[in-house]
């Protein structure tokens, strides 16, 4: 191989790598911590799609009503409850994941897109019809190693 088959090889190597280790910023996957801090969510896939599903509940915050216990709709065990379900990648919007997003407190079941900020906070818009009629909220990723995606 002569020197400058191995520079381009070795060029292509290196973008290659530097190209994966930003990859899983970019990713949703792993866990998050909810906005309200009342749950840990693991994004992971189920089928085509990526869902979320509580894996530790943390405290009971009412999202509603600033200050008071949650008196959820939903008195289902929130650990194992899976929040968000069918998020697939939106087309022409490299990032940017659509599906839905199961609000426990009320019990309702909003659209939703999915993307990740520059800080790598999960941005979270529950939406009913347009996106513009919605609420987002921002999750942060589990400080713990098994957040990584898998």
């Amino acid at each position: 191989m002569s020197t400058r088959s191995s520079l381009c090889a070795a060029a292509l190597g290196l973008a290659s790598l530097a190209a994966f280790a930003q990859a899983p910023s970019a990713d949703p996957r792993g866990r998050w911590i909810t906005a309200s801090g009342n749950l840990e969510v693991e994004v992971a896939p189920c089928g085509a799609a990526l869902c979320g599903v509580v894996t530790k509940v943390i405290a009971n915050h009412s999202m509603s009503r600033p200050g008071e216990a949650m008196q959820p709709a939903d008195t289902r065990p929130a650990l194992g409850m899976t929040l968000l379900k069918n998020f697939t990648a939106e087309e022409g919007e490299a990032g940017t994941w659509r599906g839905e997003i199961y609000n426990r407190e009320n019990g309702k079941t909003y659209s939703g897109l999915m993307s990740l900020d520059a800080n790598g906070a999960m941005v979270l818009r529950a939406y009913v019809g347009l996106p513009a009629f919605g609420k987002t909220q921002l999750w942060q990723r589990a400080a713990f190693a098994a957040d990584a995606p898998r």
